[in-house]
């Protein structure tokens, strides 16, 4: 089972849905009835045949799901606890059934179906008898879903055989996809289409009717048409590739089964012919982007120059105008020294380059490693928040002359930035980075989507031409000659703006601190608030002049006690998630009427689908600046949620605030890799459109305006 469905299973189950857990070898619902049995003809030993296995009867037309459950649904999973010396192997899972609802199409089980699980002892085993105690967890569906936990404990005799459900696993074995000897496979890609053709098929296997379940989720459209042609003795199966694939498998397992066989053949094939990385993802971001005049160029040509123009967005969005001032400070600063514009220009654009590789370097390093991340995942980390929320803090403090910097400092770093100024225009375009990284400007969306898709260096060049545009301005500003005759005289004047300043900083610290308490709550939140006073006290202790060394040493003293102080009692609150937790839970089970947005899940969108429902998914975070602007703005307009419920839209919102591999997942399903992303599923389409990451009324508008309006008994129907 994956780690994202795995994950996704326990989200549900966290959220407060019904769940079922009780002791014994058989538990009951009103959906299934669930037994925990053993098979163990020979008894229990070393080097004896012995098989657990869950057998699930369903209720008539409720149904639990395969290993790849195809368009929604989750795979059961068993989690086993057993003495030394004895192990529990994988499911082997029988033959799945496809099931089609609607557009969508799963893979799963009906009636009776037996799990079963190899058993190994090993000579380490001891004991006349076995405990198994088995934890499983299944999403049992008919037209809503309900994900279920159940715990099965199960005393098996060590010396005598276990037989009574033997015909129950025979069945089981006999359903089982078995790879066939002189079966062959070979897979290539034509088009949209998967063509898989087979040779040394049994001479009974004719006709044209077959079915084909891969255990890879999400290459293969659950529920394409399989079409079937014969060349010469060999069958080619074409199969329509998943509108939503982002991934191009080199070797497919698949299971072949005709419709009403019980057992089907396991399959294990290469796959030839996928398109190069970057220019499938590339073409499937400029496809799915409704910005106009992007179509067209290579692939990694076309990524770069959206990179680049993405950057130069970058800089209009509301998270990088504290970063403004800074600049025109030193701007102002060295008016009349334009080599010294320069020199500060080239810094900036070197800290702005630096910062987009090391951050790109560090998220493609994760996500290797299996971390389900996208970018602005630092801001995922409320200790991240909190250090830019007091960074923030100090620089506010400088502006207003509470202290200097390098009272601060030790005094090897104090002479190196003396001698080295180009070194804060290099941390000025270090920090720029740190808060313009959460946003998406347009034509971010496709080209970061991109490089998460695309090998290292092509990746590494996407995100550098993304840092060269943020820093253009800046830089051809610099080097223009006749851009510091524009510039005011240095006077009076940039001391008050140098304090005019300071409250934009103090601004980004009231959103930083707010998404704070989206994160860990509002005591979490108002532990931050008590620290970042602490650290102003210190700051200003630090800041003194005009008393004395003996009474300075004190002062900082002083203030360096409340700081740890603070820090001590602050912590444990700001590790707290109950606020979040509680908030989540009341939000999840409140009535729909409550708010015309709900939470979102693969589940509730493939439900809307099957009903013909259109969906408008708000793919969105509390640190994305633009995401809650758009949301004031544009989402939150009662004319246009009127609208939207007039064409019988389900609104959805998935909260990217806090780390969510399974949107994490979602998102690169449709190409992007960070939020705001707007996807919208209209009336029996096949795949989503995404909306501009600027969002206008006016662009919801003319998206849905082709949208037929529904009657009040279809809505609630719906």
């Amino acid at each position: 089972m994956s780690t994202f469905r795995h994950l996704l299973l326990w989200l549900l189950l966290l959220v407060g849905v019904p769940v079922t857990a009780a002791p014994g070898a058989t538990v009951s619902t009103p959906q299934v009835r669930a037994q925990l049995v053993v098979h163990a003809p020979q008894g229990l030993g070393a080097g004896k045949t012995a098989w657990l296995g869950l057998v699930i009867r369903h209720e008539p037309d409720w149904h639990t799901y395969w290993k790849n459950s195809g368009d929604s649904g989750l795979p059961t999973q068993l989690t086993w606890q057993l003495p030394a010396g004895a192990t529990a192997g994988e499911i082997q899972w029988p033959t799945p059934k496809r099931m089609v609802v609607g557009s969508l199409a799963n893979y799963g089980y009906e009636g009776t179906v037996l799990l079963p699980v190899p058993l190994t002892m090993s000579e380490g085993f001891s004991g006349q008898a076995l405990r198994v105690k088995l934890q499983a967890d299944w999403l049992v569906c008919k037209q809503e879903c309900i994900p279920q936990t159940c715990e099965f404990e199960l005393i098996v005799p060590a010396n005598a055989a276990s037989t009574s459900d033997a015909a129950l696993f025979e069945r089981a074995f006999a359903a089982q996809p078995k790879a066939l000897a002189g079966v062959d496979a070979q897979g290539a890609i034509d088009g949209e289409m998967l063509a898989v053709t087979l040779r040394g098929l049994p001479s009974a296997w004719t006709g044209d009717a077959f079915e084909f379940f891969p255990e890879d989720p999400a290459v293969v459209e659950p529920a394409g048409t399989i079409s079937a042609s014969r060349r010469g003795h060999d069958l080619v199966l074409r199969m329509p590739l998943s509108a939503q694939r982002s991934e191009s498998p080199a070797v497919m397992k698949a299971v072949l089964a005709r419709p009403g066989d019980h057992a089907g053949i396991a399959l294990n094939f290469a796959v030839s012919g996928w398109p190069a990385p970057g220019e499938q993802a590339v073409a499937a971001s400029v496809a799915a982007s409704p910005e106009p005049g992007l179509a067209g160029g290579t692939g990694l040509l076309v990524a770069l120059a959206l990179a680049f123009g993405g950057g130069l967005l970058l800089n209009l969005m509301p998270c990088v105008f504290p970063i403004l001032s800074l600049k025109v400070l030193s701007f102002a600063r060295h008016a009349g020294d334009r080599k010294a514009l320069v020199a500060g220009g080239l810094a900036y654009t070197a800290g702005v380059v630096a910062s987009f590789v090391g951050l790109a370097g560090l998220l493609l390093v994760l996500r290797a490693g299996g971390e389900a991340l996208g970018w602005g995942f630092q801001l995922q980390s409320p200790l991240v928040v909190t250090v830019l929320a007091i960074l923030f803090t100090l620089i506010a403090l400088n502006l207003l002359g509470v202290f200097e910097f390098g009272s601060f400092m030790p005094s090897g770093i104090a002479t190196m930035r003396a001698r080295s100024p180009l070194l804060d225009h290099g941390l000025t375009g270090v920090l720029a980075v740190g808060v313009a990284s959460p946003c998406t400007a347009p034509f971010m969306g496709a080209a970061l989507g991109a490089a998460l898709t695309m090998p290292l260096p092509q990746a590494l060049a996407i995100f550098t031409s993304l840092g060269l545009g943020m820093a253009a301005p800046y830089l051809l500003a610099s080097a223009w000659p006749g851009f510091s005759d524009l510039l005011p005289r240095p006077g009076a004047w940039m001391g008050r703006f140098k304090v005019l300043m300071a409250f934009p900083m103090f601004a980004t610290v009231v959103w930083l601190v707010w998404v704070l308490a989206q994160q860990i709550g509002v005591d979490g939140a108002a532990a931050v608030l008590a620290l970042l006073v602490a650290i102003s006290f210190g700051a200003w202790t630090y800041g003194l002049s005009g008393v004395g060394p003996k009474s300075g040493r004190r002062y900082r003293l002083a203030g360096g006690l409340v700081v740890a102080t603070a820090l001590v009692w602050a912590w444990p609150l700001m590790g707290t998630k109950q606020d979040v937790v509680a908030a989540t839970t009341s939000t999840l089970k409140a009535p729909p009427s409550a708010s015309a947005w709900q939470t979102w899940s693969p589940q509730a969108v493939a439900n809307a689908r099957a009903a013909g429902q259109p969906v408008f998914v708000d793919f969105t975070a509390a640190w994305c600046v633009t995401c809650q602007v758009n949301k004031r703005t544009t989402l939150n307009d009662a004319a246009l949620q009127a609208e939207l419920a007039a064409k019988g839209v389900r609104l959805l919102r998935a909260d990217w605030t806090n780390r969510d591999p399974v949107i994490t997942q979602e998102l690169a399903r449709l190409g992007r890799s960070g939020v705001p992303v707007y996807a919208l599923y209209g009336p029996g389409a096949a795949q989503a459109d995404l909306l501009p990451e600027i969002l206008t009324i006016a662009k919801v508008r003319e998206a849905i305006a082709h949208w037929p309006a529904v009657s009040s008994t279809s809505k609630d129907s719906l």
